[in-house]
């Protein structure tokens, strides 16, 4: 663009005042390096990233198999949902905690910090001789997971130019998919041949070879030279959001009079810090970013929550064996990472949000069609095609959710508004969870462990077709309620979003096509 010379207006000029120049069109949209993410800039970070996610979901899908038999060899099954819950939960205190440390003094202190955590989880667990101690194992493993998911969204917001973002972040769901293809596959081989243990302590070895490829290109990002220490009252905050989520599920598994202690105490702890620790406006769903962090953990908890239960559906109404009600839900996995690369296309940038509110109506549609099966003469593979219009919509949906938090945040706040996102996803899961759990026993389903594996809930008592519908209609409200909230991810026209930690700040938000500063990449 040719810039105007003021010399030619004076020129010009005719007694009067002098008409202000028109304001300069808008820069076009940068073209993506090329090359890609796969360019020789970003091949071995992409790959390292790549590499650290799959490694991280194989040990997801791995560790449902091999609970069953951790279990039995533990004798330990009294503790066998807290096994679940200590992961998650401990994720959640980390993810604050990330997010403050990266913001502070940039990704690549927490990223290793995080890896080296959660390997050493796992060899605790691994090299368990009793339940709790396998307990306290998946514990840091959650530290861990936290600690990495939320420097590798800060990594791509200062590694990558805007252009390449949502194709990176694509790639984080793909590498997803072949980890839950051939995990369970792979852990149960090994349980039934080598042992449980060996699931374990197989893949801190797998996490050196990531760690060698993404370093050099780590090391060159510059470190933030921030003035004003951690905030010491977010990460409190998220510590008491851990422990009150984790006072509730203690609670949720005792269901008798002595409960309501632990409850009173979660609440109290959960309800005022959750508050505080996401952005001003999530809960009344205000336009902008805090809009964008709401709706993920709609999303991500009404899909886990329904998922959680159709297993449990195809086996005890529909007689189905537990291999092929699992098989069910591989369709869904596919067409997440379908829905990722769908969105990650350049032309379909200026509809991000329409593209959210899209995949929550699909996710809603889903939802309500999967409990169809529980009428005889509608055929049993009506869920499987159910589930792949689910995964569709949420590829779409969680994808862009990052990319547009991502184009919200200031680099200075990218850290601590990715740990929100993370929050939200965390609590999402918990929270509707547990729902489902109390409603499927409220209308006559029997008590089902929902953080247990499909081969554990199918030793559950039998359900009631309307436990099932109850579970399933209820969650696809939730998703419902998400769609609406799409209509409000552009921000106000003020054009500032509040920064995480609902304090009242506010920080200018960058222009949707303006790259990262070259500091910042």
């Amino acid at each position: 663009m040719t810039a105007v010379d003021p010399r030619d207006a004076l020129d010009d000029a005719r007694p009067g005042p002098v008409p202000a120049p028109a304001p300069a069109p808008a820069p076009a949209p940068a073209d993506p390096p090329p090359g890609g993410v796969l360019g020789r800039p970003y091949r071995a970070l992409t790959l390292g990233i790549i590499s650290v996610v799959s490694l991280i979901a194989f040990e997801a899908s791995a560790v449902n198999t091999a609970m069953p038999a951790v279990g039995q060899a533990l004798d330990g099954i009294e503790l066998y949902a807290f096994a679940f819950s200590a992961y998650f939960t401990a994720s959640l205190f980390a993810m604050a905690l990330s997010g403050e440390w990266c913001d502070r003094g940039g990704p690549l202190v927490p990223l290793f910090t995080g890896i080296a955590t959660f390997g050493a989880g796992l060899v605790v667990a691994g090299s368990a001789q009793q339940m709790w101690l396998f307990v306290a194992g998946r514990g840091v493993q959650g530290v861990g997971g936290g600690l990495v998911i939320v420097a590798l969204y800060v990594v791509v917001s200062r590694a990558y130019p805007e252009a390449l973002r949502p194709s990176v972040l694509a790639a984080f769901s793909a590498a997803w998919v072949l980890p839950v293809i051939v995990g369970p596959l792979v852990a149960g081989t090994v349980t039934e041949h080598l042992g449980w243990r060996w699931v374990f302590l197989s893949i801190p070895v797998l996490v050196l070879l990531p760690l060698t490829v993404m370093l050099p290109a780590l090391r060159k990002l510059p470190p933030r030279k921030a003035d004003e220490p951690m905030d010491r009252r977010r990460i409190l905050l998220a510590l008491a959001v851990a422990a009150g989520a984790g006072l509730l599920q203690y609670a949720a598994q005792r269901r008798d009079w002595i409960a309501v202690l632990p409850a009173a105490a979660g609440l109290a702890l959960l309800v005022p810090a959750v508050v505080r620790l996401l952005p001003k406006g999530t809960f009344r769903a205000a336009r902008g970013l805090p809009s964008v962090v709401l709706i993920r953990g709609l999303a991500a908890g009404s899909l886990l929550a329904a998922e959680s239960f159709i297993p449990l559906m195809l086996v005890t109404e529909r007689g189905l064996s537990t291999t092929l009600a699992g098989l069910s839900l591989t369709g869904g996995g596919l067409t997440w990472a379908l829905g990722s690369y769908t969105q990650s296309r350049p032309r379909l940038e200026p509809y991000r949000e329409r593209i959210m509110g899209i995949g929550m109506v699909l996710m809603t549609a889903a939802i309500l069609i999967v409990p169809l099966a529980l009428v005889p003469g509608v055929p049993v593979w009506i869920v499987a095609v159910a589930w792949v219009v689910a995964g569709y919509g949420m590829g779409l949906n969680i994808s862009s959710g990052s990319v547009l938090l991502l184009k919200l945040s200031p680099p200075q706040d990218a850290g601590s508004n990715s740990a929100s996102l993370q929050v939200s996803d965390a609590l999402g899961n918990i929270t509707f969870i547990g729902i489902s759990g109390l409603l499927f026993s409220a209308f006559g389903g029997g008590a089902v462990d929902t953080h247990a594996t499909p081969d554990v809930t199918n030793t559950a008592s039998g359900g009631q077709p309307a436990a099932f519908a109850a579970v399933f209609v209820t969650m696809a409200a939730v998703a419902l309620t998400g769609s609406w909230v799409a209509t409000r991810l552009k921000p106000a026209g003020d054009g500032r979003a509040p920064a995480a930690g609902g304090g009242g700040r506010t920080a200018p938000v960058p222009g949707p096509r303006t790259p990262p500063a070259p500091a910042e990449r």
